[in-house]
């Protein structure tokens, strides 16, 4: 029998507390931020606007809570704890749709009677961590002091109109909405080939997750002029979403004194990952490494490497190993002991433990390898990915094929439009 995906009304979340994995609270729910959309699709629900004990307000993604439930949520225990600030593409759900007058829809996409919006329901999509807006619930009529209340119904998303943006417009809430379907790779080729204005201005509307995907896949150029022209705060946000090899890049390419600026508001642990990258020369091992390789102790199980591989932030190169390390299991780790592939973890038992199918006969890389041996490395061993190991044995990160493909490739080639040249046609490339 199929899981149903949960279900809740917004006004059920007001106030309800917040807690990390370890059940401590963090704060209370104040309100839902959600993100109109285009062609007639739910609005999206970015994240929660919580309150925490000092009574700041910060922001909290859908994708960092794991549980919605019991009258309470819960986190991954990751918070960033500056002030939330509604941006331009953002709606507030109590705030702004509750007590709304919008009007009804019929089946043939008529607008009808006019109705009240007393409470919104959001579900999470199946098998993943995004929420949309589901249903309403509405009272007909205007009620009133001296009015008898109207009668009241639970509608569809699509039978209420007012909740979404029209096909047309300049605001770049209307290109953000339909850069949404987009890869990251081909939103960067739009946003190239905008005006230097408008491509600052439609960067800043992105949530911090998003154009920080869009940002590892644009030109130098690009990247610097749109980190120079976002707030300081919000640039070391994005910069810690950002994957720590990129974010190297991006900084090296600043002066001195705004590279150091962004690193002290950065989280310590994101700060420390991203100097130790740009030590090393840029093209050897160690400078075109990341440090969020998946690593596991020798007492973890294939059902375990499993489950870390299945997570949906990963690319295809690194889900497609796992390194197994004595503690600590954090780069720099303990002794490096081997790797286990992907296809041999689907070939075990799920109680098998990954220490006892570890492939130990490759020599992991120095990170001084340079960039022509590295590529040699993973041609001749048919690998998309392969561990960086320091003199002491220590696990520092891995080297996936996609980074070496992007020094090997000529400087400017983001600059393709893939979708035109490959197909003849834009609109090609959209992700579901």
């Amino acid at each position: 029998m199929a899981a149903v995906t949960p279900r809740v009304f917004v006004s059920h979340l007001s106030g309800v507390p917040v807690f990390d994995p370890n059940g401590d609270q963090v704060g209370r729910v104040r309100d839902l931020v959600a993100m109109l959309r285009v062609g007639g699709r739910p609005p999206r629900i970015l994240g929660l606007v919580v309150e925490v004990i000092s009574r700041r307000r910060i922001f909290l993604p859908m994708t960092r809570v794991t549980g919605v439930e019991s009258g309470q949520v819960i986190t991954t225990g990751v918070v960033n704890m500056r002030r939330f600030e509604q941006r331009p593409t953002e709606r507030l759900v109590l705030g702004e749709f509750l007590d709304r007058r919008v009007r009804l829809v019929d089946g043939h996409g008529q607008e009808g009677e006019e109705v009240t919006v007393l409470d919104v329901a959001i579900q999470q999509l199946p098998a993943r961590r995004d929420w949309e807006i589901d249903k309403y619930f509405v009272r007909k009529g205007r009620g009133g002091a001296l009015r008898r209340k109207g009668e009241t119904l639970t509608v569809e998303w699509s039978a209420v109109s007012g909740f979404s943006l029209e096909e047309h417009g300049q605001g770049a809430e209307n290109l953000v909405a339909t850069f949404e379907r987009l890869r990251p790779t081909d939103v960067a080729n739009a946003l190239h080939h905008l005006s230097p204005k408008r491509r600052v201005e439609v960067a800043a509307a992105l949530d911090d997750d998003r154009l920080a995907d869009v940002l590892e896949e644009l030109p130098e150029d690009d990247q610097v002029e749109i980190i120079g022209k976002l707030a300081e705060e919000r640039a070391a946000d994005v910069l810690e979403a950002m994957d720590p090899d990129d974010a190297a890049d991006l900084l090296s390419e600043l002066p001195e004194d705004d590279k150091e600026r962004l690193l002290a508001l950065m989280r310590p642990d994101d700060a420390a990952d991203v100097r130790r990258l740009m030590s090393y020369e840029e093209r050897t091992a160690g400078g075109l490494m990341t440090t969020e390789p998946i690593v596991l102790r020798p007492d973890a199980t294939v059902a375990d490497a499993l489950a870390r591989v299945r997570q949906a932030d990963l690319s295809p190169a690194l889900a497609a190993q796992v390194y197994v390390c004595r503690s600590p299991d954090e780069t720099p780790t303990g002794k490096y002991l081997g790797t286990v592939h992907f296809q041999r973890l689907l070939r075990d038992p799920p109680f098998t433990l990954v220490s006892s199918i570890v492939d130990s006969d490759l020599v992991p890389l120095p990170p001084d390898t340079p960039l022509p041996l590295v590529t040699s490395y993973l041609a001749a061993y048919n690998m998309v990915s392969a561990p960086v190991v320091d003199e002491s044995g220590s696990l520092l990160g891995a080297v996936t094929v996609d980074d070496v493909l992007d020094h090997l490739l000529p400087d400017d080639w983001r600059e393709t439009d893939l979708t035109t040249d490959l197909h003849g046609e834009e609109g090609v490339g959209r992700g579901g």
